[in-house]
């Protein structure tokens, strides 16, 4: 009987290390994969969520440069992160559709593209992550308490423009200029702001701004109009409204011999004399290393705003020349690109 109560013990305690040693977690989890100790372990995919306010070239600069960010910090499309990409088209009730889309996504971060989506972003939640681009000033907008700490699930990039020195650069190009006109839509905080410190700025440099006000792309040809005989040279803030119109603008201006000065690259592209301005690719791919860190686990409250780390002076030789404009060489020699086509 003892014999025999061995024997039966033995057989269960073999039959138990053969279930065990065949059994394997990666086998119920497709999820899983094996590092190379042969320790199995599973890799979060996340979800993000793009709330972009328009389409324009400085817009789409940030948010490549925001996913190739990210890329390079170790978070790949297609591997560990999902992408969901929204477009508000420039309506801002839109903005907030989207917010609440994103949420109900249960996305594990928000980009917001410009100040209306952020906005929108931050006002739908309070717990998701958001991270901003593109947006002139995150406090004014009431999306963070300061740049140097949020105290906000807010942080990320903004594009605050160099406006006095794009002023400086317009008179260096145009030193008997002493009217400017500024086109902007007066519905976006961030080109209020902007145009405020192009008036103070002007005050100094023995310049006096008109503005013309527009609400939507269809009226910049009407704005231009109402410019021309008055002004000297126009300039264009980082507007959405207006970027997604500059070639319009610069076509009108040119009709009527008016110089554009951009604020930022893809205004040049689309016909602007000059800029020194943000490269905004290069500010999303500050916000893509960002984001990085909040994907690891930091809290967006104290992680402060970060402002453009590099600015570029762009020549549009082309448009120069259409306007029998001489650029001067001590700009030319200092321009980072010049476009000759």
């Amino acid at each position: 009987m003892k014999k025999h109560f061995i024997i039966t013990l033995i057989f269960l305690i073999i039959s138990s290390l053969m279930i065990v040693g065949c059994s394997s977690p990666a086998d119920n989890n497709s999820d899983v994969k094996e590092s190379s100790s042969g320790d199995a372990k599973i890799e979060k995919v996340f979800k993000i969520g793009i709330s972009q306010f328009v389409e324009h070239p400085a817009l789409d600069g940030a948010r490549q440069g925001f996913i190739d960010g990210l890329k390079e910090a170790g978070f790949e499309e297609g591997k560990n992160v999902d992408i969901l990409l929204e477009n508000a088209q420039a309506d801002f009730p839109t903005t907030q559709t989207i917010a609440n889309k994103l949420i109900t996504e249960n996305v594990d971060l928000i980009l917001a593209i410009a100040t209306p989506s952020a906005q929108s972003a931050a006002n739908a939640t309070k717990d998701i992550p958001i991270l901003i681009t593109a947006v002139t000033d995150p406090v004014e907008a009431g999306l963070v308490k300061s740049l140097e700490k949020s105290e906000t699930n807010v942080t990320g990039t903004t594009d605050m423009n160099p406006v006095h020195e794009q002023l400086e650069l317009l008179k260096e190009i145009l030193p008997q200029s002493k009217n400017v006109g500024v086109i902007y839509n007066a519905a976006e905080p961030n080109s209020v702001i902007q145009v405020d410190i192009a008036k103070e700025a002007a005050e100094n440099m023995g310049l006096t701004i008109l503005e013309a006000t527009v609400a939507n792309s269809g009226e910049v040809n009407q704005a231009v109009q109402s410019l021309a005989g008055k002004v000297d040279a126009i300039y264009t803030p980082t507007d959405n409204t207006v970027a997604s119109a500059i070639s319009a603008i610069v076509k009108v201006a040119n009709d009527a011999n008016i110089p554009v000065i951009g604020s930022e690259r893809g205004q040049v592209e689309g016909g602007a004399v000059a800029t020194l301005g943000i490269d905004y690719y290069l500010l999303g791919k500050q916000t893509g290393f960002v984001a990085a860190k909040v994907l690891k686990g930091e809290d967006p409250e104290g992680i402060p705003i970060e402002g453009s780390k590099d600015l570029k002076l762009i020549i549009n030789k082309k448009s120069a020349n259409i306007l029998g404009l001489t650029i001067p060489e001590q700009v030319l020699s200092r321009a980072d690109e010049i476009l000759e086509q």
